[in-house]
């Protein structure tokens, strides 16, 4: 007899059954698409198709509001990279639509900055 018991594993105490790198088909990248933690995705339609694997069936369920794309990572308990690839693929079979973040300008332009000196001066 061992010393030590044989591990014992109930339902999601094992984790996921499918390993990330299997998900994708072993593709670090997506198709189309690039996708920062902070793009909102949201579902193109209400009806999950059949041909999409569960990973992206709850994607498709889960973006009838947005969301982005740290939030679908957390809520599958799945690396963003895999997230990444599974995104570019609804993407590329136009399931999904991305809001890509806005950046800010690099700021006011030398003829607003001018105009406030002026109008400062005039104080």
């Amino acid at each position: 007899m061992t010393p030590f018991p044989p591990d014992v594993w109930y339902d999601e105490a094992a984790g996921p059954v499918v390993r990330p790198y299997a998900m994708t088909r072993g593709r670090t990248e997506p198709v189309r698409g690039s996708f920062d933690l902070i793009t909102l995705v949201v579902g193109r339609g209400s009806v999950v198709p059949s041909n999409v694997t569960p990973e992206q069936a709850r994607i498709l369920r889960m973006c009838q509001r947005p969301l982005s794309v740290a939030e679908i990572a957390a809520y599958l308990d799945l690396p963003a990279g895999t997230v990444r690839v599974l995104l570019g693929d609804l993407l590329n079979a136009n399931l999904i639509e991305t809001r890509e973040p806005v950046m800010a300008s690099t700021g006011p332009s030398e003829e607003l900055l001018e105009a406030v000196l002026a109008g400062l001066r005039s104080l």
